[in-house]
């Protein structure tokens, strides 16, 4: 399954370049694309567990930049 998300508040690109590789080392990602121009996170990943990975997406967003926040 794959969609794109809305990340809000997403100020450094080294940042997203960190959430992209931890969000990817998911188990279940298929793969991730995080554009810092225009601040979304294109999330490819198991159908079965796709809930559950964007959860775990959100919170290493949040880790990682305290202030970005994944628009669901």
């Amino acid at each position: 399954m794959k969609k794109t998300f809305k990340l809000k508040n997403l100020g450094c690109a080294n940042c997203a370049a960190k959430m992209e590789a931890k969000i990817k080392a998911l188990p279940g990602v298929n793969g991730v694309i995080i554009n810092f121009m225009i601040s979304r996170l294109t999330l490819d990943a198991d159908e079965m567990r796709f809930n559950e990975i964007v959860t775990e997406a959100a919170k290493i967003c949040s880790k990682i930049e305290p202030d970005c926040v994944l628009v669901v």
